[in-house]
């Protein structure tokens, strides 16, 4: 049985991630990406689905883990009753794909062992194994190729390989895991003391130019470490998640695949890397999305591969019981076909944040955006799956026409602000689509009677995403729409401290059976609205009590059991990483980029007297997505 969610770690190369239990053990790892088939599926059902373990022998260990400062390099010392050991685990970003596993004795003697179960694509294929001439363990199926190097012993247990030793105060022993391709060369050896010390210098070198001055800058500097490790660098690209089908609910049916790039994550993370100090990630993020999306604009996606695939098929592993008796595992996400009109505003809002903070314009950028706006004028009034990726039928979601609106106050300033050479933007019938729609929302999507704009048109329902309304520009925070709905929500979707996405349990919008965890992002944006209310210790108490849910790492999953008290959904979420950034930004400065959306706002307001989507004046960025 895999560890709780909580009690995982993770290591990467900005490339692919594996996740490493407290006691050893590797139950994830996709080499050499994060969407390649999985060589050790542990996680998803038991180590006879692969798994490395490396662990004292002895029955009872004391063991405790950290991450060096401003590095993904874990440490975890164990302490037994004959001394004590520390395990270094780490995964160099190179051009190679190599795990590293470090043991140093540290006092007296510790007896060791290291159990490894290599089972290619998801743990379904058992691989040949072999030694090459220079004595290293090579496993070889189909195209996939794992050599194991290492000097200590090693000896055959059933299909699984074993190594005992013991290592004495001051001894080291090293394991190299290397993948390569099974027609090719085996990959080339490397030196686990050189390459500990270079990632050192990697991560360190990036990290120190991380924000601080925040009350919680170490959890702040995690995230934003976290957040670099899910970018696949030779793309830019940004995985939601480095995992698949991690449950929302233990024991429950609404288990996705994560290791794709999500479009509405496009404006949350760029602002998170930008006011977190990194403009390169940013500016290939953003050269990411504009590549993705080029092409006919009828045929966006919602999401796409870590290059910018846009054939993700989903299929079911029915081999794998899934995490905890969770089933069904997922590959693949189907929710890469759906229609997403707020998409549209993350893009628009996206670039035009981007050109605010002095990135560059991007000439195939504004021909892309004017494309896409040319079909958003066609299809915005059209019901869609919505942010939530509903797979019961599409409606006129509120949060996606108030995006549909982003998307056309985006493309009217950013051309005002700075006119574009080559095809002339329609201003005047943008103008008057970007207030159409906002009459419209106001009109339909809110409810006299709840006081709070709801769901989707005529419902009675809430819904999370409409605390994006006012620091999308919307509406002004302190507007009495949006204050009733912040304290609707606050009243109703609340539990136990924590937001949740929608009430799953009493109504089926979504199309599947009710349960889940509280949609971590979501409470961040209930803490950005009470922020932007001026409730700045309401809202430092739910920070406090959000970070509190992170592992010791400073970790955090997509959602929060408030019953059980345990991490579900995938692991670890970008989109909660996001949000904890974003948000942690917002309260601990004066001006962050909603307030300067908001005075944009009261001056064009001023300028024109026109009310076509009013300022937020003094709330901060959005968080999550």
């Amino acid at each position: 049985m895999a560890a709780r969610i909580e009690d995982y770690a993770l290591v990467g190369d900005c490339r692919t991630a594996a996740l490493i239990s407290r006691d050893g053990s590797v139950d994830w790892l996709c080499f050499p990406r994060f969407d390649a088939s999985a060589c050790f599926a542990a996680l998803l059902g038991t180590r006879d689905h692969g798994s490395w373990r490396l662990a004292p022998a002895a029955k009872h260990v004391e063991t405790s883990r950290r991450y060096r400062d401003g590095t993904l390099i874990l440490e975890t010392r164990h302490r037994t009753r004959d001394g004590e050991v520390l395990v270094i685990d780490y995964m160099p970003a190179d051009d190679g794909a190599h795990l590293i596993r470090l043991v140093e004795g540290v006092h007296g003697r510790v007896a060791m062992r290291m159990d490894l179960a290599i089972r290619f694509d998801y743990g379904s294929a058992v691989p040949w194994v072999s030694h090459n001439e220079w004595g290293d363990l090579r496993a070889i199926s189909g195209p996939h190729k794992l050599v194991l190097r290492t000097k200590a012993p090693l000896h055959g247990v059933g299909q699984t390989t074993v190594s005992e030793f013991t290592v004495k105060a001051g001894e080291s022993v090293a394991f190299t895991l290397s993948y390569g391709a099974s027609h090719e060369e085996d990959p080339p050896p490397v030196e686990p003391r050189k390459v500990l010390a270079a990632t050192d210098s990697f991560w360190r070198d990036w990290s120190r130019h991380c924000a601080c001055g925040t009350p919680w800058d170490d959890i702040l500097k995690r995230s934003l470490l976290t957040l670099k490790a899910l970018i696949y660098l030779p793309t830019g690209g940004i995985v939601a998640a480095p995992t698949t089908s991690l449950p929302e609910q233990l024991g429950g049916v609404r288990n996705w695949d994560y290791r794709f790039c999500w479009l509405r994550d496009s404006t949350f993370t760029l602002l998170a890397l930008m006011d977190g100090g990194f403009i390169e990630e940013a500016r290939a993020w953003r050269d990411w999305l504009l590549r993705a999306v080029a092409g006919n604009p009828e045929q966006a996606h919602i999401l796409y591969g870590i290059a910018g695939e846009r054939l993700l098929p989903e299929i079911e592993l029915d081999w794998l019981p899934g995490y905890e008796g969770s089933k069904p595992v997922r590959v693949g996400n189907a929710a890469v076909d759906q229609f997403q009109l707020d998409v549209y505003g993350e893009v628009f809002d996206a670039l035009y944040q981007a050109a605010r903070r002095g990135m560059s314009d991007d000439r195939d950028g504004w021909r892309v955006g004017l494309a896409l706006m040319d079909h958003l004028e066609k299809v915005w009034n059209e019901p869609d799956e919505g942010i939530w990726e509903v797979r019961g039928g599409r409606k006129h979601f509120v949060h996606s026409k108030v995006m549909a609106w982003v998307a056309v106050d985006r493309a009217v300033r950013a051309h005002e602000e700075r006119p574009r050479v080559g095809r002339a933007a329609p201003l005047e019938r943008w103008r008057a689509l970007r207030a159409r729609i906002h009459a419209e929302v106001c009109d339909k999507g809110f409810d006299p009677e709840l006081n709070s704009f709801v769901q989707y048109y005529g419902s009675k329902r809430l819904d999370a995403s409409l605390l994006l309304i006012a620091h999308m520009g919307f509406l002004p925070q302190d507007d009495p729409r949006v204050v009733g709905t912040v304290e609707a929500i606050g009243k109703h979707l609340m539990r136990d401290g924590f937001v949740l996405r929608y009430d799953t349990e009493n109504q089926r919008t979504d199309g599947l059976p009710g349960g889940e965890g509280a949609f971590l992002p979501c409470s961040f944006w209930y803490a950005d609205n009470l922020i932007g209310l001026g409730r700045c210790d309401e809202a430092r108490a739910l920070i406090e009590r959000l970070i509190g849910v992170c592992n010791d790492l400073g970790l955090v999953a997509e959602e929060y059991d408030p019953e059980e008290k345990r991490l579900v959904g995938n692991f670890p979420q970008a989109f909660s990483h996001v949000a904890l950034v974003n948000t942690i930004l917002n309260y601990s400065r004066a001006l962050g980029p909603a307030r300067e959306r908001g005075e944009a706002r009261d001056r064009e307001a001023a300028e024109r007297g026109h009310a076509g989507g009013a300022p937020v004046p003094a709330a901060a960025a959005p968080a999550g997505a």
